[in-house]
């Protein structure tokens, strides 16, 4: 058990899933729950990806540009912006994107396209960067973009081949994730080593490259109001990028990772177990409070808390 729900003193609702501490050279430093157990890391594999895209040839015009290709924005004005200049900049269109067509997630963006009758645009979707990226990358290496999402793309290849290497651990299976592009199986131990490697790597290694992009421009990662954004602008030095269905994952130079799933494949219970999982590696606790403990409503009040439990606090 990661996580409690507690109203009005009753115990309401529980999240089981397992998480794992590791410390800078990868070792296993604490763990809960099966952590060896393959999981899809969602969007939680993106760090480690947009290696890969550097690897390939990839140049982003700017450090903004590396952060949105390792982002899940949420489709505000400059989100869908900086997107289209990454296929801009590789002589390519919005009609390129693999990605299906999406209304933003931000909520007040959505509303406006709601209010005027916009329709879904792949810009919108919130993979459209990491898209965009990978397009790009193809475009570097001489790749074709036709079928850039196909699994046995010399793209895709390239990328399995690197989420392997980083986690220290093959690449158990291979999906289709809820963008379109491959999604690959790792346990959590492999998750958190990787996005740890991020952080370690030596200044003007492509690892490091991404971890200060998205570190100096968490928006461009996330967005307005959400988590990865805020814990990125409030933790100095801290990597953090969280993953659909449950997933979270956020390393520290020279404390090491944790990464966590949540067995339901919830969000609720992510940001307060993932805080639990950042005080063991040294972040006080105070600087997490809007973070992990998060309010139940009843009526017009407060009536209890999400946090993490009891076992894992400890």
């Amino acid at each position: 058990m990661l996580v409690e729900v507690e109203r009005s003193g009753f115990l309401e609702s529980v999240h089981r899933g397992a998480l794992v501490v590791v410390g800078p050279d990868g070792s296993v430093v604490s763990a809960a729950g099966d952590v060896d157990r393959p999981v899809l890391p969602r969007s939680s594999n993106k760090p480690v990806q947009a290696t890969a895209l550097l690897a390939a040839g990839w140049v982003p015009g700017s450090a903004e540009q590396l952060a949105i290709g390792a982002g899940s924005h949420s489709g505000e004005d400059a989100h869908r912006e900086l997107a289209a200049a990454i296929l801009t900049g590789a002589g390519l269109g919005p009609d390129d994107l693999g990605c299906p067509p999406a209304l933003p997630s931000d909520e007040r963006t959505r509303a406006q396209w709601l209010a005027t009758g916009r329709a879904p645009e792949r810009l919108a979707m919130n993979c459209s960067g990491k898209h965009a990226a990978m397009l790009a990358a193809c475009v570097a290496a001489g790749w074709p973009t036709e079928g850039y999402l196909a699994p046995d793309h010399a793209l895709q290849q390239a990328i399995e081949a690197r989420l392997g290497e980083a986690a220290g651990t093959p690449v158990t299976a291979v999906v289709v994730d809820g963008c379109g592009a491959p999604q690959h199986a790792l346990p959590l131990t492999g998750l958190a080593r990787g996005v740890s490697s991020l952080v370690e790597a030596a200044a003007g290694t492509a690892g490091r490259a991404v971890a200060d992009a998205m570190r100096a421009h968490p928006w461009f990662v996330a967005g307005t109001g959400r988590e990865d954004t805020d814990l990125m602008g409030a933790v100095d030095g801290l990597l953090v990028k969280g993953g659909a269905d449950g997933v979270h994952v956020a390393a520290l130079p020279g404390r090491g990772a944790v990464a966590l799933k949540l067995d339901d494949g919830g969000d609720r219970g992510r940001t307060p177990a993932l805080c639990a999982g950042l005080v063991r590696l040294g972040v006080p606790e105070e600087q997490l409070r809007a973070w992990s403990v998060l309010p139940v409503s009843g009526g017009d009040g407060v009536v209890g808390e999400v946090r993490s439990a009891a076992g894992l606090r400890g």
